[in-house]
Parts: C-alpha cells; sequence; structure tokens
C-alpha cells in the first residue's frame, strides 16, 4: 500500500470520528498556541523596551552615586550623595576626557505641585540645558530651559504633557504659574509626548533649573545623576575610562574597587532589559509546554482506543498479509496528521492572540519564524512519540486473536 493510500485512509478514518478528532488535537492547538503567542508577545516587548532605552539615547552614559553603607547596612540604590554639579563641570571641561560630546547633570525630587483647583503628586528634575540634547526631549510649545535661567536661579519650569493633563486638563500652559513646595514658578514650555512608565516616565515629570532645584526647593549641593553623550557608539568603554580615573582622582580614591560611583551605559541597561524579559519569556513558554506534554498524552490514549475498537480490523489485515511496518506506519500517520492539523490552527491562534494583544495595548506586533518553525517539528515530534506505542501495540497483535476480539 502506498503512502499516499495510506494517508487518504488515515484522514478518512479521523473524519469519522469527527468529535473525537477535534478532542484529541484540542490539546495540541492549546499547548503550540500558548507558546507561540507567548513568544511573541516576549519579542514585542523586548522591541519595545530597546526602542524605548534608544529613544533617549544610544551614546548615553549615566553616572551615578553609589550609596553609602552605614552599621553595615547599605541604603538605597540612587541615595548616595557623592556626585556634585562640580564633577560635571570637570568633565566638560577636562582636556583628558576627549570622547565625551555633552554632559548633563541632574538632581530628581518628588513634590505636590499645584495649579488653580487642581493638583499632583510628580517628579522634578532639575536640569542644565544640555539635558534635552543628551536625553532626546523635544519641545512642543515654549522654550526650554537655557543657561541664564541656571545661573540666576529663575523659578521657572517646563511641564511634560502628562502634567499638563493633570493640571490644565490639556489646556496650552505657557504662561501660567504653579506652586511647588509653596514657591511660585513660571511654565515656559512644554515636551513633546516620550511615552515610558515608573521612573523613566518622561511625560510625568516637570524641569527646573538645576541650580534652583539644589538651592530654593530642596537644599542639597548634590546632583542625582550625570548623564553623558559620547561622539559615538565606538568610543563608549574609552569614555567610561577616561570619566572614571577623572572623578577617582577628584574623589580621591586610589582604589578603583572602592569607587564612589559607578558608569553605566545604554548597551548595559538593553542587555540586561533583554536578558530579562528573555527569561521571563522562556519561563512562560516553558509552563505553556506542559499542555503540549498533556496533549500529546491525550493524543496516545485516543490512539489507544482506536486500536481497541479495530483490532478485529487489523487482524483481518494481518492474515490478508499486511506486515507489521504496515500496521505501525497506518496508525504513526493518523497520530502525525492529528498532531500536525492541531500545530497548524496551534501556530494560527497564537499569532491571532498575539495581532489582538499588540492592537489592545499599542505594542509591536512580532512573530518569530523560529517560533513557527519549531511548532512545526514539536508537534510533528509528538505525533510520532506519543503514536508510536499505540502503534506498535496495533502491529504487535496476533492475526487469530485478533479475529476472535469481541
Amino acid at each position: 500500500m502506498e503512502i499516499y493510500e495510506l494517508i487518504i485512509e488515515a484522514i478518512a478514518t479521523l473524519v469519522v470520528n469527527k468529535i473525537r478528532t477535534g478532542l484529541a488535537i484540542l490539546g495540541i492547538v492549546i499547548g503550540i498556541g500558548s507558546v507561540i503567542s507567548l513568544i511573541s508577545l516576549g519579542e514585542s516587548s523586548q522591541k519595545a523596551v530597546q526602542s524605548q532605552i534608544q529613544s533617549i539615547g544610544a551614546n548615553l552614559l549615566t553616572i551615578s552615586p553609589i550609596a553609602q553603607t552605614t552599621s553595615g547596612v547599605r541604603g538605597a540604590f540612587g541615595g548616595g550623595t557623592t556626585l556634585t554639579y562640580a564633577d560635571a563641570l570637570a568633565i566638560d571641561e577636562s582636556s583628558l576626557v576627549t570622547t565625551v560630546s555633552n554632559v548633563a547633570p541632574s538632581y530628581s525630587g518628588r513634590s505636590q505641585v499645584i495649579a488653580g483647583r487642581n493638583n499632583t503628586n510628580t517628579q522634578i528634575m532639575g536640569i542644565t540645558p544640555s539635558y534635552s540634547h543628551v536625553r532626546k526631549i523635544e519641545i512642543q510649545s515654549g522654550s526650554f530651559i537655557n543657561q541664564e535661567h541656571l545661573s540666576q536661579l529663575s523659578k521657572v519650569a517646563v511641564l511634560g504633557p502628562q502634567v499638563v493633563e493633570d493640571l490644565f486638563e490639556g489646556a496650552n500652559p505657557v504662561g501660567s504659574s504653579i506652586r511647588v513646595e509653596g514657591q511660585s514658578f513660571l511654565v515656559i514650555g512644554v515636551t513633546e509626548a516620550k511615552g515610558g512608565s515608573g521612573p523613566m516616565n518622561f511625560d510625568d515629570v516637570i524641569y527646573v533649573p538645576l541650580t534652583t532645584a539644589q538651592k530654593q526647593l530642596y537644599g542639597v549641593d548634590y546632583v542625582s545623576n550625570i548623564y553623558l553623550e559620547t561622539s559615538s557608539q565606538e568610543v563608549m568603554t574609552r569614555a567610561q575610562n577616561q570619566v572614571g580615573y577623572l572623578l577617582l582622582e577628584r574623589h580621591k580614591i586610589s582604589d578603583p574597587s572602592l569607587a564612589d560611583f559607578t558608569i553605566i551605559s545604554q548597551e548595559d541597561i538593553l542587555e540586561a532589559a533583554t536578558a530579562v524579559s528573555g527569561t521571563f519569556t522562556s519561563m512562560l513558554s516553558g509552563v505553556a509546554a506542559i499542555s503540549l506534554l498533556v496533549g500529546g498524552i491525550g493524543i496516545m490514549n485516543i490512539m489507544l482506543v482506536t486500536v481497541t475498537e479495530r483490532t478485529r480490523e487489523i487482524g483481518l489485515r494481518k492474515a490478508l498479509g499486511a506486515k507489521k511496518k504496515l500496521i505501525t506506519l497506518q496508525f504513526l500517520i493518523e497520530s502525525v496528521i492529528l498532531t500536525f492539523a492541531g500545530g497548524v490552527l496551534g501556530i494560527l491562534l497564537g499569532i491571532f492572540v498575539s495581532y489582538i494583544y499588540s492592537l489592545s495595548v499599542g505594542s509591536v506586533f512580532s512573530v518569530s519564524t523560529k517560533s513557527v518553525l519549531l511548532a512545526f517539528m514539536v508537534s510533528t515530534l509528538i505525533g510520532i512519540i506519543f503514536g508510536w506505542y499505540p502503534a506498535n501495540k496495533a502491529a504487535d497483535l496476533q492475526p487469530i486473536e485478533a479475529l476472535r476480539y469481541e
């Protein structure tokens, strides 16, 4: 009997028992669909993170203070006070640092802000004029903070779009006043929407001159971070070394392992975020793969029932000269067709779920070709692995005993 005839017969047999066939492939459909959709969502989230990180500067280095340790207890991350505005000026003016094109120190605080009858609790960023260039901040209306505002400790503010919505209900606030820590600030500009979440939400922030934030709002003499833009991505490691040695000398630290600051590149952040997202996706895919195992067991159970029901047919085939290899192949083909059909439907289901999700949350729609090919391979292997035992059992039946089976 030709393979083509075996395939046609297997399909005919499966079509006769539609409900049983549908239930048999359901587990495979759910398993493959879950794996495809989770891998797709994982890749979409990775691309979103990469896009968000790269949108704030591909050549960005971030210098952060290391939290001080008191009585063996280390302070919170970012809670150090070892970096100063003078450090930033030294980096900008040093002839030893040849790889940095822009320097932007900043101080970050949080305050309750009032405008008329509305108020909000938001992040206050004390910055310098170069901050907009280093962090890729665009102005929607009005103007940004300039050097004159910095030197005169001006009480001016630039608002993010979310703050505008919270305080002014979307109306243009340029020329209006807001109150921060009981002090009145003139709104001079509004930034373009940039997105983000948590501490990286560039829309829910108010920018003020760094000197104003330090001396008039929060009474500090240090900065939270110093952001550096390098001349190219190729010199980022060199820039880290140049700036690191300069700060070690300024802070009078001879051992680099005792540095009171850390320098992180965008590549480091991107690699860490991608690794976390990839691990999370792998864990979820592993959980989803369990349903594939359950589906495979379901296929095997259905095939065992089929073998039992067709015992007399098997006996008749063997009595007419059908070889063991042919009987095994017949049932294996039925099993592979079940899992292959389930795999195709599962892939379509996974792609559909991923597409609907990406539309609903506005994320990037992405389907990995590797995951689709893997799904085809896995579904076929499941058919072979879990179909082998029922097929082998059918082929081992003795013709006389099979014909006597009631």
